[in-house]
């Protein structure tokens, strides 16, 4: 991640070298091909593109002269749509590091870049090595462990406690706010919420993460005024996971008069990245295998049963809109299958 971010080339485990577009430090740095995902070549209507089952499978093009820097990134980035409107003519090539392939384009969005890579580079310096298989134990919620906690009064509720987790393989440090006093016998209150700057710090009105951010806070203090308690997961996974910068390109576009889901397909980012094995690792090191959950969105349901915890109640978690969340909630219910109740 560090090299990606310093716009150093990585060369891959049992693939080529590749240079991250965005970043690249390396001026002179030129390819015959490039790596984007199958969302972004869709977007762009490259020829020779299809739209896959797996819009975020990696994809190898090839154009009639050799990729510069200026030429990659105006490929790469959709907010350079405009003054470039035309690309190409490009053509697929088959992919014979695919599992390679997919694994840079896993890295370039925990590291927060666009996915676009130019593919064995000239004069692009020195290259870091990278075995892809380091990725996978990135991911692996099982190296998450507390790494401390304090009573926090909070404006919600003064009998609180924080809980900070931390891995080794991962700078993101995720917290646990726990309401009331923990009763095994009782299933708490439990809200996954993930981080968001613009909503939760600056009010933003584009979402609704702040306003169920305080309402969650505010059942859970209910909760444990009834002799309950609750659980808010406070998860470090900005953009449901792809991350502030690619956050606001993605608003960016919206404003262009995309919908979010279609804001990040043309970024060539997923949807939905987070990391929800996350979230159970986290209760389950806070003794959580039973709760109730606080959601509209079933997707987070079945991936918490399927790691392992056991939702004993669905509880809705439905706020009003605003003339410039509207269109953001409808996608939520229409396009991501989030429930009105």
């Amino acid at each position: 991640m560090d090299a990606l971010r310093h716009g150093w080339p990585v060369a891959l485990v049992g693939g080529p070298v590749l240079l991250p577009v965005e970043t690249a430090v390396a001026r002179d740095a030129g390819s015959a091909t490039m790596l984007i995902s199958t969302a972004r070549a869709a977007t762009l209507k490259l020829a020779n593109q299809r739209e896959a089952a797996q819009p975020h499978a990696p994809v190898l093009i090839r154009a009639a002269e050799n990729f510069d820097l200026a030429a990659a990134r105006a490929v790469a980035d959709p907010a350079l749509d405009l003054a470039n409107p035309f690309k190409g003519p490009f053509r697929a090539e088959t992919l014979d590091w695919a599992d390679t392939a997919r694994a840079a384009m896993e890295l370039a969005r925990i590291a927060g870049i666009l996915p676009a890579f130019l593919v064995d580079p000239a004069n692009a310096g020195e290259a870091q090595p990278l075995d892809p298989a380091d990725i996978a134990a990135f991911a692996d919620s099982h190296a998450l462990a507390i790494a401390t906690r304090a009573r926090l009064p909070v404006a919600a509720c003064e009998d609180a406690e924080i809980v900070a987790f931390r891995s080794a393989d991962d700078l993101r440090e995720h917290v646990a706010l726990v309401i009331g006093t923990p009763d095994a016998a009782r299933p708490p209150l439990v809200r996954l919420h993930s981080e968001c700057l613009t909503g939760d710090i600056l009010g933003s009105l584009k979402c609704d993460c702040g306003p169920q951010l305080d309402a969650a806070l505010a059942a859970m203090a209910e909760a444990a005024a009834q002799g309950g308690w609750g659980v808010l997961l406070y998860l470090r996974q900005e953009g449901r996971g792809i991350g502030l910068v690619n956050k606001l390109r993605a608003y960016r576009l919206q404003d262009q008069g995309f919908d979010t889901i279609e804001a990040n397909q043309r970024l060539g980012l997923p949807d939905e990245a987070r990391d929800f094995p996350v979230a159970a690792r986290m209760l389950e090191l806070l003794g959580v295998r039973r709760i109730r959950l606080m959601t509209n969105n079933p997707a987070k349901v079945a991936a918490l049963e399927a790691a392992g915890v056991a939702v004993a109640e669905r509880v809705p978690h439905q706020l009003p809109d605003n003339p410039h969340n509207a269109r953001y909630l409808a996608t939520k219910r229409d396009r991501a299958g989030h429930l009105l109740d």
